[in-house]
């Protein structure tokens, strides 16, 4: 597989163009950013750590029947994924009160949900990716009924597996973002959802289940220091997941 020229170059990642048509090479960044931009920083080895604890997670996934971009990890940086369309909605899974969550409804971080919440928000950056409904969808046009009901149920497919996966590992997934997106089709109709992007500690907000210590991207956003160490910590945890015989097909 030869790697070829730039196609998108995002906050986190670059994505290279194939020999391939239908295949891309998704390239994980040190950089960080928080509030929309606002605050930017390098985390070292941080696109090390993501690489390989979306690779592993998508690989999970993929064993539990939800279908993904994922084809294979390449080296400590890189990926292997479909070339897909995103469509431009960013889920968000709540299991916990956090973040915005906090202030939007008064109550105290950490509170966890009776049920998960399944937020959206439209993926424009120009715009400061703004909270949407099913509603504001249909008259964007961003996905159809069909298709929107289809997401929905894959988002809370994926959590519960992922809380699954992290519960062995001592890590509470209080809340994370998701991304769907079509498949390179050459201009065929579109017929199949995936899942995209990435799962890692930037699209996650991950406790420790007994100290409730936050290992994932809020210790850049506030300040909290150790931040490698936090990236670090998620992937050995599932390393030790691994060896110890809890994954599936391991």
């Amino acid at each position: 597989m030869e790697k070829k020229e730039k196609l998108y170059e995002g906050k986190a990642k670059i994505i290279y163009a194939t020999d391939d048509p239908k295949l891309v090479v998704q390239y994980f960044k040190d950089d960080a950013t928080a509030f929309n931009g606002e605050k930017k920083g390098t985390i070292k080895d941080k696109g090390v750590y993501n690489c390989a604890i979306s690779s592993f997670i998508f690989q999970h996934l993929e064993e539990q029947g939800i279908k993904t971009h994922f084809v294979e990890r390449l080296n400590d940086r890189e990926m292997l994924v479909k070339k897909v369309e995103i469509i431009p909605i960013e889920v968000v899974m709540r299991n916990y009160i956090a973040g915005s969550l906090v202030k939007r409804l008064g109550f105290e971080e950490g509170i966890k949900l009776n049920h998960p919440i399944v937020e959206y928000y439209y993926k424009n950056d120009d715009l400061g990716d703004p909270m949407i409904n099913d509603y504001h969808i249909k008259f964007l046009r961003l996905a159809t009924e069909r298709q929107l009901s289809e997401i929905k149920m894959l988002s809370f497919q994926i959590d519960t597996i992922i809380k699954m996966l992290f519960s062995p590992i001592n890590l509470n997934l209080v809340d994370f973002k998701l991304e769907f997106g079509f498949p390179y089709n050459d201009g065929l109709p579109f017929t199949q959802i995936l899942l995209a992007d990435e799962i890692s500690g930037d699209t996650c907000r991950l406790w420790d289940t007994k100290t409730n210590e936050k290992l994932d991207k809020d210790r850049f956003r506030f300040d909290l220091g150790d931040v490698e160490n936090a990236y670090h910590e998620i992937y050995s945890r599932l390393i030790k997941y691994e060896k110890n015989n809890y994954y599936i097909g391991s």
